[in-house]
Protein backbone atom coordinates (compact mmCIF):
# COMPACT_ATOMS: atom_id res chain seq x y z
CA UNK A 1 0.00 0.00 0.00
CA UNK A 2 1.42 3.35 -0.77
CA UNK A 3 1.51 6.48 1.50
CA UNK A 4 0.99 9.12 -0.86
CA UNK A 5 -1.19 12.04 0.03
CA UNK A 6 -4.38 12.32 -1.98
CA UNK A 7 -5.68 15.13 0.04
CA UNK A 8 -5.31 16.60 3.30
CA UNK A 9 -8.34 17.47 5.47
CA UNK A 10 -7.96 19.80 8.51
CA UNK A 11 -4.78 18.53 8.94
CA UNK A 12 -4.84 15.09 8.51
CA UNK A 13 -3.86 13.48 5.87
CA UNK A 14 -5.46 11.26 3.48
CA UNK A 15 -3.19 8.16 1.72
CA UNK A 16 -3.69 5.34 -1.14
CA UNK A 17 -3.47 3.29 1.68
CA UNK A 18 -6.63 4.80 2.88
CA UNK A 19 -8.60 4.54 -0.25
CA UNK A 20 -7.31 1.20 -0.50
CA UNK A 21 -8.35 0.04 3.09
CA UNK A 22 -11.68 1.75 1.72
CA UNK A 23 -12.36 0.23 -1.06
CA UNK A 24 -11.37 -3.25 0.87
CA UNK A 25 -14.21 -3.08 3.26
CA UNK A 26 -16.94 -2.46 0.16
CA UNK A 27 -19.14 -5.93 -1.12
CA UNK A 28 -17.22 -7.90 -3.06
CA UNK A 29 -18.70 -7.03 -6.37
CA UNK A 30 -17.95 -3.64 -6.27
CA UNK A 31 -13.92 -4.11 -5.12
CA UNK A 32 -13.37 -5.24 -9.08
CA UNK A 33 -13.34 -1.61 -9.58
CA UNK A 34 -10.58 -0.72 -7.35
CA UNK A 35 -8.42 -0.22 -10.41
CA UNK A 36 -10.66 2.43 -11.68
CA UNK A 37 -9.38 6.38 -11.38
CA UNK A 38 -12.74 7.67 -11.60
CA UNK A 39 -14.24 4.52 -9.12
CA UNK A 40 -11.20 5.76 -6.54
CA UNK A 41 -11.70 9.30 -6.84
CA UNK A 42 -15.41 8.75 -5.57
CA UNK A 43 -13.77 6.81 -2.99
CA UNK A 44 -11.47 9.35 -1.77
CA UNK A 45 -14.62 11.68 -2.20
CA UNK A 46 -16.50 9.76 0.11
CA UNK A 47 -13.48 9.66 2.70
CA UNK A 48 -13.43 13.57 2.68
CA UNK A 49 -17.53 13.65 3.10
CA UNK A 50 -17.22 11.01 6.02
CA UNK A 51 -13.92 13.32 7.47
CA UNK A 52 -15.74 16.66 7.24
CA UNK A 53 -19.14 15.21 8.70
CA UNK A 54 -17.14 13.97 11.46
CA UNK A 55 -15.41 17.49 12.47
CA UNK A 56 -19.42 18.92 12.18
CA UNK A 57 -20.64 16.48 14.56
CA UNK A 58 -17.35 17.37 17.06
CA UNK A 59 -18.50 21.41 16.73
CA UNK A 60 -22.19 20.06 17.09
CA UNK A 61 -21.33 18.11 20.36
CA UNK A 62 -22.77 15.38 19.12
CA UNK A 63 -20.31 12.97 21.37
CA UNK A 64 -21.45 14.14 24.46
CA UNK A 65 -25.43 13.50 23.44
CA UNK A 66 -27.11 10.78 24.78
CA UNK A 67 -27.98 9.05 21.63
CA UNK A 68 -24.31 9.20 20.73
CA UNK A 69 -23.38 7.17 23.86
CA UNK A 70 -26.34 4.57 23.89
CA UNK A 71 -25.20 4.06 20.20
CA UNK A 72 -21.24 3.89 21.47
CA UNK A 73 -22.21 1.21 23.55
CA UNK A 74 -24.07 -0.58 21.37
CA UNK A 75 -21.20 -0.86 19.15
CA UNK A 76 -18.46 -1.81 21.45
CA UNK A 77 -20.55 -3.88 22.87
CA UNK A 78 -21.03 -5.90 19.30
CA UNK A 79 -17.33 -5.33 18.42
CA UNK A 80 -16.20 -6.81 22.24
CA UNK A 81 -18.49 -10.01 21.01
CA UNK A 82 -17.18 -10.72 17.53
CA UNK A 83 -13.54 -9.81 18.37
CA UNK A 84 -13.93 -12.91 21.32
CA UNK A 85 -15.98 -15.05 18.70
CA UNK A 86 -13.67 -15.10 15.87
CA UNK A 87 -10.86 -15.47 18.92
CA UNK A 88 -12.64 -18.40 19.75
CA UNK A 89 -12.82 -19.63 16.33
CA UNK A 90 -9.23 -19.40 14.68
CA UNK A 91 -7.83 -20.93 18.21
CA UNK A 92 -9.59 -24.16 16.51
CA UNK A 93 -6.80 -26.25 14.03
CA UNK A 94 -7.50 -30.12 13.00
CA UNK A 95 -5.15 -32.71 13.08
CA UNK A 96 -4.50 -34.67 9.59
CA UNK A 97 -6.32 -37.93 12.21
CA UNK A 98 -8.99 -35.90 12.66
CA UNK A 99 -9.75 -35.31 9.63
CA UNK A 100 -9.39 -39.48 8.79
CA UNK A 101 -12.02 -39.24 11.66
CA UNK A 102 -14.17 -37.24 10.04
CA UNK A 103 -13.93 -39.10 6.54
CA UNK A 104 -14.63 -42.03 7.80
CA UNK A 105 -17.58 -41.47 9.99
CA UNK A 106 -18.96 -39.27 6.74
CA UNK A 107 -18.28 -41.25 3.83
CA UNK A 108 -21.44 -40.74 2.81
CA UNK A 109 -21.27 -37.23 2.04
CA UNK A 110 -18.10 -38.29 -0.43
CA UNK A 111 -19.87 -40.78 -2.86
CA UNK A 112 -20.27 -40.30 -6.39
CA UNK A 113 -23.00 -41.98 -8.12
CA UNK A 114 -23.25 -44.48 -10.91
CA UNK A 115 -23.05 -42.61 -14.56
CA UNK A 116 -22.95 -44.19 -18.33
CA UNK A 117 -21.98 -42.54 -21.23
CA UNK A 118 -23.52 -43.13 -24.23
CA UNK A 119 -24.09 -41.94 -28.02
CA UNK A 120 -27.66 -42.22 -29.03
CA UNK A 121 -29.45 -41.84 -32.52
CA UNK A 122 -33.31 -40.26 -31.89
CA UNK A 123 -35.93 -40.88 -34.97
CA UNK A 124 -39.67 -40.17 -35.50
CA UNK A 125 -40.53 -43.61 -36.83
CA UNK A 126 -39.02 -46.78 -35.87
CA UNK A 127 -38.52 -47.80 -39.22
CA UNK A 128 -36.06 -45.64 -39.47
CA UNK A 129 -34.28 -46.62 -36.35
CA UNK A 130 -34.23 -50.15 -37.36
CA UNK A 131 -32.74 -49.43 -40.63
CA UNK A 132 -29.61 -46.91 -38.78
CA UNK A 133 -29.32 -50.41 -36.55
CA UNK A 134 -29.17 -52.80 -39.46
CA UNK A 135 -26.42 -50.00 -41.07
CA UNK A 136 -24.34 -50.29 -38.00
CA UNK A 137 -24.73 -54.13 -37.47
CA UNK A 138 -23.39 -54.80 -41.03
CA UNK A 139 -20.18 -52.16 -40.89
CA UNK A 140 -21.84 -50.08 -42.96
CA UNK A 141 -21.51 -47.04 -40.45
CA UNK A 142 -20.23 -46.60 -37.53
CA UNK A 143 -22.60 -45.02 -34.33
CA UNK A 144 -21.17 -41.77 -35.30
CA UNK A 145 -21.95 -41.43 -38.67
CA UNK A 146 -25.55 -43.04 -38.32
CA UNK A 147 -26.25 -40.78 -35.42
CA UNK A 148 -25.42 -37.75 -37.98
CA UNK A 149 -27.56 -39.15 -41.06
CA UNK A 150 -30.28 -40.18 -39.11
CA UNK A 151 -30.94 -38.52 -35.92
CA UNK A 152 -33.27 -36.11 -35.10
CA UNK A 153 -31.38 -34.79 -31.60
CA UNK A 154 -29.04 -31.85 -31.58
CA UNK A 155 -26.54 -34.43 -30.31
CA UNK A 156 -26.23 -35.59 -33.74
CA UNK A 157 -23.66 -32.84 -34.25
CA UNK A 158 -21.67 -34.75 -31.97
CA UNK A 159 -21.92 -37.98 -33.44
CA UNK A 160 -24.62 -38.66 -30.69
CA UNK A 161 -22.75 -38.26 -27.84
CA UNK A 162 -24.73 -37.10 -24.53
CA UNK A 163 -21.06 -37.47 -22.05
CA UNK A 164 -21.85 -39.31 -18.73
CA UNK A 165 -25.08 -39.23 -16.93
CA UNK A 166 -26.86 -40.55 -14.11
CA UNK A 167 -30.16 -41.85 -12.82
CA UNK A 168 -32.89 -39.14 -13.03
CA UNK A 169 -31.35 -37.29 -15.74
CA UNK A 170 -32.82 -39.38 -18.97
CA UNK A 171 -36.53 -40.17 -19.39
CA UNK A 172 -37.18 -43.33 -17.35
CA UNK A 173 -37.14 -45.83 -20.86
CA UNK A 174 -34.35 -44.13 -21.79
CA UNK A 175 -32.32 -44.38 -18.37
CA UNK A 176 -33.33 -47.85 -17.69
CA UNK A 177 -32.01 -49.27 -21.18
CA UNK A 178 -28.75 -47.52 -21.09
CA UNK A 179 -27.95 -48.51 -17.35
CA UNK A 180 -29.50 -52.15 -17.81
CA UNK A 181 -27.25 -52.28 -21.36
CA UNK A 182 -24.03 -53.97 -22.20
CA UNK A 183 -21.12 -52.07 -22.74
CA UNK A 184 -20.30 -50.99 -26.51
CA UNK A 185 -23.25 -52.88 -28.05
CA UNK A 186 -26.24 -51.35 -29.66
CA UNK A 187 -29.31 -51.73 -27.57
CA UNK A 188 -32.83 -50.97 -29.36
CA UNK A 189 -35.01 -49.35 -30.05
CA UNK A 190 -36.06 -48.34 -27.47
CA UNK A 191 -39.26 -46.44 -27.19
CA UNK A 192 -39.80 -43.18 -25.37
CA UNK A 193 -42.11 -40.10 -25.93
CA UNK A 194 -39.44 -38.58 -27.90
CA UNK A 195 -39.19 -41.17 -30.20
CA UNK A 196 -37.47 -44.06 -31.25
CA UNK A 197 -33.91 -44.84 -30.07
CA UNK A 198 -30.95 -46.74 -30.37
CA UNK A 199 -28.14 -46.25 -27.42
CA UNK A 200 -24.49 -47.28 -27.56
CA UNK A 201 -22.95 -47.07 -23.79
CA UNK A 202 -18.84 -46.87 -24.58
CA UNK A 203 -18.22 -46.10 -20.49
CA UNK A 204 -20.40 -47.17 -17.34
CA UNK A 205 -18.60 -46.11 -13.60
CA UNK A 206 -20.43 -47.79 -10.56
CA UNK A 207 -21.80 -45.61 -7.49
CA UNK A 208 -18.42 -45.91 -4.92
CA UNK A 209 -16.91 -43.37 -1.92
CA UNK A 210 -14.30 -41.04 -3.24
CA UNK A 211 -10.96 -41.38 -2.05
CA UNK A 212 -9.62 -39.76 0.84
CA UNK A 213 -6.76 -38.51 -1.10
CA UNK A 214 -9.16 -37.01 -3.75
CA UNK A 215 -11.34 -35.40 -1.37
CA UNK A 216 -9.03 -34.08 1.36
CA UNK A 217 -9.28 -30.15 0.70
CA UNK A 218 -13.00 -31.01 1.25
CA UNK A 219 -12.68 -32.62 4.34
CA UNK A 220 -10.52 -30.17 5.72
CA UNK A 221 -12.45 -27.52 5.39
CA UNK A 222 -15.70 -29.46 6.99
CA UNK A 223 -13.99 -31.09 9.48
CA UNK A 224 -12.83 -27.50 10.33
CA UNK A 225 -15.85 -26.12 10.04
CA UNK A 226 -17.52 -29.18 12.43
CA UNK A 227 -15.02 -28.45 15.07
CA UNK A 228 -14.82 -24.65 15.27
CA UNK A 229 -18.71 -24.95 15.57
CA UNK A 230 -18.69 -27.21 18.67
CA UNK A 231 -16.11 -25.32 19.74
CA UNK A 232 -18.41 -22.16 19.89
CA UNK A 233 -20.88 -24.26 21.45
CA UNK A 234 -19.25 -25.54 24.23
CA UNK A 235 -17.65 -21.94 24.66
CA UNK A 236 -21.40 -20.56 24.79
CA UNK A 237 -22.73 -23.09 27.05
CA UNK A 238 -19.70 -22.82 29.32
CA UNK A 239 -20.55 -19.01 29.39
CA UNK A 240 -24.05 -19.07 29.60
CA UNK A 241 -23.55 -21.17 33.33
CA UNK A 242 -20.78 -18.95 34.38
CA UNK A 243 -23.46 -16.09 34.12
CA UNK A 244 -26.23 -17.44 34.92
CA UNK A 245 -28.17 -16.56 32.09
CA UNK A 246 -32.21 -17.57 32.61
CA UNK A 247 -34.24 -17.36 29.56
CA UNK A 248 -38.42 -17.01 29.81
CA UNK A 249 -40.78 -18.24 27.28
CA UNK A 250 -41.55 -15.88 24.70
CA UNK A 251 -44.90 -15.66 24.08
Amino acid sequence: MSDTVLAIVAGKSITEADVDAFIARLPQQQQGYAANPAFRAQALQQIIDTALFELKAIEDKLEETEEFQTVLESVKADLLARMAMTKTINSVDVTEEEKKEFYEANKEQFTTQATVSARHILTDEEEACKKAAAEIAAGERTVEEAAKAYSTCPSSAQGGDLGPFGRGQMVGEFEQAAFDGELNTVIGPVKTQFGYHLIYVYDKTEEGVRPYEEVEAQVDQMALTKKQQDAFEAVTSELAKKYDVKVKNMK
